[in-house]
């Protein structure tokens, strides 16, 4: 991995300096738009709508404009101003990790220790493991001032940039007027379809299907080519749930506990035999 930024962790006189990498990457296949005529890829061209000439990126700059006029902002504009050339993740604060709203997470990096003395590094780390709060800050990047939390994961701090108050809608505004009322009986029946799907999060058990399915048809695709049959490759589409059928909840909620309760059962059963051979 390549380092996105260097620079340093000020926690009160303690400075830790860091290199910072991104902690995680995109899985998705690339696609690119083509004439679905014949097809030819499809550019997309930075012209100037003055005078009409191709603009090569490095040549772009930044502006903004007030309704009357257009003012241009250089990269050596941007670059002078103070945030942006603070290289410190200032600690302002510790906080429990319930008190961070989970709309507010953004993008994660991995901070390296950048130093031949790692002592203050894993003294902070050390720290907000042995407290179990997060650590605030406020930082710099990319032309951009942030608001993000230094956690642990392993023996490894993350940096993770969360989004400013004023940047989160109020959910109150997508609110019903008026709640349905909810019985007893569909509280507690609910609360018994919960505890079936309940059990620990393992998150390599979860796969991407579209992309898995993505690459099933592009496979497809290059053997078949336009006589594909989806159909074939794929299996029929299910009828699910979403068919317009007006069930009623409590039916649906009883419908779903058999379900889950026969699926346990069945899961269950294949792994009887392995189990009872194992203890033989």
């Amino acid at each position: 991995m390549r380092a996105i930024w260097t620079g340093s962790i000020a926690f009160g006189l303690v400075n830790v300096p860091v290199k910072a990498y991104g902690a995680t990457e995109d899985h998705d296949i690339d696609l690119h738009q083509v004439h679905g005529k014949d097809g030819g890829r499809i550019r997309y061209e930075r012209r100037c709508e003055v005078c009409g000439k191709k603009v090569a990126y490095k040549d772009l700059d930044k502006a903004y404009e007030d309704g009357e006029r257009t003012i241009v902002l250089t990269d050596e504009d941007l670059e002078e101003l103070p945030a942006e050339k603070s290289r410190e993740i200032e600690v302002v604060q510790f906080v429990p990790a319930e008190q961070i709203d989970p709309l507010m997470l953004e993008k994660s990096y991995f901070l390296q220790a950048d130093s031949k003395s790692p002592k203050a590094y894993e003294l902070l780390r050390r720290t907000l493991e042995d407290t179990q709060k997060l650590a605030v800050v406020r930082f710099a990047l990319r032309q951009k001032t942030r608001l993000g939390i230094l956690r642990v994961r392993s023996k490894t701090m993350v940096l993770q940039a969360i989004m400013w108050a004023d940047e989160l809608r109020d959910a109150d505004s997508v609110a019903p007027e008026k709640a349905p009322r909810i019985s007893q009986q569909e509280l507690k029946m609910s609360s018994t379809l919960v505890e079936q799907y309940s059990s620990d999060f393992t998150p390599e058990e979860f796969h991407d299907d579209y992309q898995d399915q993505l690459r099933a048809l592009i496979e497809a695709k290059i053997e078949q080519g336009d006589e594909l049959d989806t159909e074939a490759t794929f299996g029929a589409a299910e009828s699910g749930s979403g068919s317009g059928e007006v069930v009623d909840l409590m039916e649906a909620l009883k419908r779903s506990i058999e379900g889950r309760g026969a699926k346990a059962k069945k899961a269950r059963a294949k792994k009887a035999p392995a189990t009872k051979k194992a203890s033989n």
